[in-house]
């Protein structure tokens, strides 16, 4: 463990072998399985408050008695151990309820964004076998047919669809819950589907190992305690809304306040409301809650961890909301699906002074700098970030060629270059496949858009490669700024007073509308670039 995690509670480590030929540090006291985390919470604390939406509330006792109904109710259908259930459901209660329930039976959650459509969700449902689905009844018309997936013969809703039983019917039973079934630590617990911003998805394979450890790293480094509440305003099937805020609440007894929909009044209106103390979201959620007008009066003195990534939050952003929320803690964290959500962190206090970093690697992680010849890098070279740990997956549902070809001795290569300086602080500059070279000048995009989302009212930015027969590329960016007029040319100022000349952006597209994500909310680059011949 590095010296930054010294004074954090994290708990004892030794080293131990996983999934065959990984040899990583464990947690040498932790929870048995993923239903475990909840259950010891539950035995805790039965009375405490586990979840809120739209009004209702739930205490730690009625959702383990909510979880075993729907648990009876799903085995007396035919779900079985090591079933694959496709979970396609928005942010609710019963997404809570469905995952407790199927790892209490010790059958796999399938999480699928409900951004999906039919034909993704009906790839998902062939690629993983899956036999079950629970679906919300208003994304029935994405049901897929059943030539589309032979195997998905059950079939369940939130609410009344056709062709479904609801889940209220089930629940509705008097069957004593079924025992929980005792999960082996390398079984697969979750499989979560890739961003695919390129090709098919990829299942990657979270086991029951995987999800306890980082959900143990939320726990020690962002000091996660049972009065705590937080704010499920990221997708639910995401790693990070699964991950960070769902299973890191279960654990340490605290709340998770559900937020159906992200809009920036309302938003702000729960927090107060609630007495949010936790947030995970990312920079442009934050942003959005600062424009608007309510945010300067909400009563947001509860709220202490403000967690971010997926993008730089910049210098201007982080000093508006310390200057509003003074309480705040802001922490930058770096992960992956892959790495079943965070792999590193910042250490409270570091952020400002440390602003360009995604924090240090995690107690239980190790981070490589990589060249491509597969040569570990000095401190502050640049190359590809291989990551390591209890965390990291063993690897694709089904897909051994892709498993082979992203994974060497247990590290993961996860396809962005970085870096990591003496003092163990990860930057991480662009995707290998993203970076820009300008008649050989190599331009990576995270520094450009960092210095985009310092323009006053930019909410998301992002940069691509413009084909140039002279200079192979040059550098067009993409900006949805609600907040601001669209002045190109100042916008190209403002940048050339703080980029090296061949950074500036040349050509920019000024969005009235938010740029385009996929369905696990990632920007979708490729999809700019096929914008880029009509821009004049």
């Amino acid at each position: 463990m590095n010296d930054h995690w010294a004074d954090y509670p994290v708990p004892a480590q030794r080293h131990e072998a996983l999934y065959g030929d990984r040899i990583v540090r464990c947690f040498a006291g932790r929870p048995s399985s993923v239903f475990a985390l909840f259950a010891e919470s539950a035995a805790r604390a039965p009375q405490a408050e586990a979840l809120v939406f739209e009004g209702q509330r739930w205490t730690y006792a009625e959702c383990d008695a909510a979880t075993g109904r729907l648990a009876a109710g799903l085995a007396s259908q035919g779900v079985r151990r090591g079933d694959r259930v496709l979970m396609f459901i928005d942010n609710r209660p019963e997404f809570v309820f469905v995952l407790l329930a199927l790892q209490r039976l010790g059958a796999i959650a399938v999480p699928v964004g409900v951004r999906e459509q039919r034909p993704g969700l009906a790839y998902i449902a062939r690629q993983c076998g899956a036999a079950a689905i629970v679906i919300d009844a208003a994304l029935a018309d994405r049901l897929p047919e059943t030539t589309e997936a032979p195997d998905l013969q059950l079939r369940f809703s939130v609410g009344d669809a056709p062709g479904c039983t609801a889940l209220a019917a089930l629940m509705a039973g008097d069957a004593p819950a079924p025992a929980v079934v005792e999960a082996i630590e390398t079984d697969v617990a979750v499989i979560l589907y890739t961003s695919g911003t390129t090709g098919h998805p990829k299942g990657a394979m979270l086991t029951h190992c995987n999800v306890v450890h980082s959900v143990l790293h939320y726990r020690a480094c962002m000091q996660l305690r049972a009065e705590d509440r937080s704010a499920l305003a990221v997708p639910a099937s995401h790693v990070t809304g699964l991950i960070a805020v769902i299973l890191a609440m279960l654990h340490v007894g605290g709340a998770v306040v559900i937020v159906p929909a992200f809009r920036a009044e309302g938003f702000i209106a729960l927090m107060a409301a609630e007495r949010v103390t936790h947030t995970l979201m990312v920079p442009a959620m934050y942003n959005l809650c600062l424009l608007h007008p309510s945010f300067a009066d909400a009563r947001l003195d509860a709220w202490r961890i403000g967690g971010y990534g997926g993008a730089p939050m910049p210098v201007a952003t982080i000093d508006a909301l310390i200057a509003r929320v003074p309480g705040l803690t802001l922490l930058n964290a770096y992960g992956a699906t892959e790495t079943t959500s965070p792999a590193t962190m910042m250490p409270m206090g570091h952020t400002r002074a440390h602003a360009d970093s995604v924090g240090v690697a995690l107690p239980a992680a190790d981070i490589r700098v990589m060249d491509d010849d597969g040569r570990e890098l000095p401190p502050g070279e640049t190359g590809e970030l291989w990551i390591a740990g209890p965390m990291v997956v063993p690897g694709y549902w089904a897909n051994a060629e892709a498993t082979a070809s992203s994974f060497s001795a247990g590290h993961w290569h996860s396809g962005d270059l970085g870096s990591v300086d003496t003092e163990g602080y990860v930057r991480v500059f662009d995707r290998k496949k993203d970076m820009l070279n300008r008649g050989g000048y190599k331009i990576y995009s995270v520094e450009v858009e960092n210095v985009l989302m310092a323009w006053p009212g930019m909410v998301e930015a992002a940069i691509v490669g413009r084909p140039c027969p002279v200079l192979g590329e040059r550098v067009h960016a993409f900006v949805h700024a609600p907040g601001s007029a669209a002045d190109v040319a100042a916008l190209r100022a403002f940048c050339a007073a703080r980029l090296a000349d061949y950074k500036v952006p040349e050509t920019v597209t000024w969005s009235e509308t938010p740029l385009p994500r996929n369905a696990n909310g990632k920007l979708m680059k490729r999809l700019l670039r096929d914008q880029l011949p009509a821009v004049g």
